[in-house]
């Protein structure tokens, strides 16, 4: 009774957005491209409460996923393209043939043995090792990505002192750079060396970033309380000051 009634509930939301593009002047003016930005902002609204454990915040940002990926079936639904039972049906098709060892022969008992086994069916579905990382992804999580993809055919560093000598040799080319374009270029090269380092300590880049900036924030609000109780704005504040107050707000654990 309980699929039932998830599948009714389903259904009900396909043909609530199918009457929105009939009815709605906002809805039925989008297209695929006018709208793909929001599916990005849902997902990382998602993921904040996924990250703050909140049950209430993870169901409103759960659905608000769910009705992008049933708008984007509906607006190709409308161009005679596909529908969303051609999405699920493929993802069904999808999910049996990369779970050989639950709907199939295969015998693997680890994580570890499962994720061998999933690359391996994926790059039986690719032209190459590389192919199916988004480019739209954000640059540090792709560059592990695709660090990780070549490491698993042997394209790899032997141990981190190779990494972190590459670190210094990519720094010191930076530093030699004159032109615009040479600077970005080695920047470039540096924040790869740097994702490859992170590899190797097991630190995910992109969450050591976030947390790094979040300590910005704090410590930039503690500047901020701290001028308001002195009566100054920040501008009227020297950089010495303001650097007492970034410190003083470190040693408090900020």
């Amino acid at each position: 009774m309980e699929c039932r009634k998830e599948g009714e509930n389903f259904q009900k939301l396909v043909d609530i957005v199918e009457r929105l593009r009939r009815e709605c002047p906002w809805d039925k003016e989008q297209t695929n491209k006018s709208i793909k930005n929001n599916l990005i902002e849902e997902a990382y609204e998602l993921l904040e409460a996924i990250e703050e454990n909140d049950n209430n915040k993870m169901i409103e940002e759960l659905g608000d996923v769910l009705l992008q990926v049933v708008f984007h079936s509906q607006i190709k639904k409308d161009e005679n393209a596909f529908d969303i039972n051609t999405v699920i049906e493929n993802l069904i098709e999808k999910l049996i043939r990369r779970h050989p060892h639950v709907f199939g022969d295969s015998q693997v008992k680890t994580q570890e043995e499962v994720l061998d086994q999933w690359h391996k069916i994926k790059q039986k579905e690719k032209q190459s090792i590389l192919e199916g990382i988004p480019k739209r992804m954000p640059a540090l999580t792709r560059a592990v990505k695709v660090q990780n993809r070549a490491a698993k055919v042997g394209f790899e560093w032997e141990n981190i002192d190779q990494v972190w000598k590459k670190v210094e040799e990519e720094l010191q080319e930076l530093k030699e750079a004159k032109k615009q374009d040479e600077k970005i270029h080695e920047l470039g090269d540096i924040l790869i060396a740097i994702t490859n380092l992170s590899r190797f300590m097991k630190i995910d880049p992109e969450e050591a970033l976030h947390l790094s900036i979040d300590r910005m924030i704090k410590r930039f609000n503690y500047i901020e309380e701290k001028a308001k109780q002195m009566g100054k704005s920040l501008e009227e504040m020297s950089l010495q000051e303001m650097d007492n107050l970034w410190n003083e707000a470190k040693k408090m654990g900020y």
